[in-house]
C-alpha cells in the first residue's frame, strides 16, 4: 500500500474496473486519491474469453493497481457503506472524501490476486480442452464470443449454445443479430433460439441437459454465460439509497454526479445514462469525471463543469481471432473488417498504452 502525500482534495473510487482504474490513474497527482477494490489487478472483461482459451494472454490483460497507480493508497476491501464524509469497508476501515466517484460495475466475484485469476483462467482452458462436447448457455456478447473462441480455436469440438431470446445479442440491432448467427453456424456450432435450460434440475455429473422445449443437448461441459447484476444492492443502505432507479442503476446528472449530490458521481455500467453499456464509453466517463473533479478541486464553478453526451449505437462482438459482427451509427458489417478492429488483440494494447503501462 503506497500512502500518497497531502496535495489537500481526498478523492474516493470505488471499484477498480474499465472506469475506476482510468479514473484513479487520472488523478493520482493531483489529489489525495484512495483507490477501493476487492482485487489487487484491473481486470480487462472485454478480453476473458480470449484468456479461456489462451491462459498466457491473461498477463496482459490483467493489470496490477500498483502498475499504473502509484501515487495513491489502495485499499484491498469492499465498501459496504457511503456516508456524508466516509466510505466505510468491509474490513472496518473508514476512508474520508470530499469527492467520491461509484464505479462497482457488475457483481463479479473474482479473486483477490492476480496469480488466482490466471489459474481459473488454466482450469477453463482445461475445461474446454478436456471435453469433446461443450454447451454455453445465453446468447449474448458473452455467449456468442465464448462460442466464436471455443469454435476458432478448437475447431473439433461440438458447441452448442442455448439462448433463450428469439434472436441472439439483442441489445444491437437485427443485423448484427443475423449475421453472427451464420457465423456461428458456418463454424458448426448448434444454436438453439427461444430456449432455456433449468440446471438445477441435471443430476450431479449428468452430461444429458434437456431444454425448454424438451430437446436434449449432451455435453461434457457447460458454461452459464447470462448477465450479471449490478454491484449496486450495498448501496441501498448508504446515503444514496434513494438515488437507484428501478433496475438498480445510479441516477445520474449530465455532469454524471448523483443527483441530489454535488460531490459525488458515478461512472461505467452502474449509471443510468441511455447508452450501450461499453468499455470504451466507460473510459469516457473517466475521462470526463477527472476533468470535472479538478474543476471543482480549484475552485471552478458550475459553469465551468463538462456534460456529457451519451454513446452512439455502436458495438463489436468477435468471433474468433479474425472475424467480429459490428454496429455502427451508420452500417453494420461482419467478417474481416470488423474482425481487424477488435479481435486479434481485442484493444489490450490500446488499453494497456491508455493506462501507461508496457505494451
Amino acid at each position: 500500500m503506497a500512502d500518497a502525500a497531502n496535495r489537500g482534495s481526498n478523492v474516493v473510487v470505488i471499484g477498480g474496473g474499465v472506469a475506476g482504474s482510468l479514473l484513479a490513474k487520472s488523478l493520482q497527482f493531483d489529489s489525495n486519491l484512495v483507490l477501493i477494490d476487492p482485487k489487487e489487478y484491473f481486470d480487462v472483461p472485454w478480453t476473458d474469453l480470449r484468456s479461456m482459451v489462451e491462459p498466457t494472454f491473461a498477463e496482459k490483460t490483467l493489470i496490477k493497481h500498483s502498475e499504473y497507480f502509484s501515487n495513491g493508497t489502495i485499499v484491498n476491501s469492499r465498501a459496504i457503506d457511503i456516508t456524508a464524509t466516509e466510505v466505510l469497508t468491509e474490513e472496518g476501515r473508514a476512508v474520508p472524501y470530499d469527492y467520491l466517484v461509484v464505479a462497482t460495475g457488475h457483481d463479479d466475484p473474482l479473486p483477490r490476486s492476480k496469480t488466482d485469476r490466471i489459474g481459473q483462467f488454466k482450469q477453463d482452458y482445461e475445461k474446454i480442452k478436456s471435453s469433446s462436447s461443450i454447451l454455453i448457455i445465453g446468447g449474448g456478447p458473452t455467449g456468442v464470443e465464448l462460442a466464436g473462441e471455443i469454435a476458432t480455436d478448437f475447431p473439433d469440438k461440438k458447441v452448442t449454445l442455448v439462448h433463450k431470446g428469439e434472436r441472439l445479442i439483442e441489445f444491437i440491432g437485427l443485423k448484427a443479430s443475423t449475421k453472427a448467427l451464420k457465423w456461428l453456424k458456418s463454424k458448426k456450432v448448434e444454436v438453439l433460439l427461444g430456449q432455456t435450460v433449468d440446471l438445477d434440475s441435471v443430476p450431479e455429473g449428468s452430461r444429458e441437459f434437456k431444454t425448454s422445449a424438451g430437446t436434449t443437448v449432451s455435453a461434457d461441459s457447460y458454461f452459464v454465460c447470462i448477465g450479471k447484476p449490478l454491484s449496486s444492492a450495498w448501496l441501498r443502505g448508504t446515503i444514496l439509497k434513494d438515488s437507484l432507479d428501478e433496475h438498480g442503476r445510479v441516477k445520474v446528472d449530465d455532469k454524471l454526479r448523483v443527483r441530489g449530490q454535488d460531490k459525488i458521481f458515478a461512472i461505467g455500467d452502474i449509471n443510468d445514462v441511455k447508452e450501450l453499456k461499453q468499455g470504451y464509453l466507460a473510459q469516457e466517463h473517466a475521462t470526463l469525471v477527472a476533468k470535472n473533479i479538478k474543476s471543482l478541486m480549484k475552485g471552478g464553478k458550475e459553469s465551468s463543469l463538462a456534460p456529457y453526451k451519451p454513446g452512439s449505437a455502436m458495438a463489436i462482438v468477435s468471433l474468433g481471432r479474425k472475424s467480429a459482427v459490428a454496429q455502427f451509427p451508420f452500417m453494420t458489417a461482419s467478417g474481416r473488417f470488423p474482425g481487424m478492429i477488435k479481435s486479434k488483440d481485442l484493444f489490450i494494447g490500446r488499453t494497456r498504452k491508455l493506462m501507461g503501462v508496457d505494451p
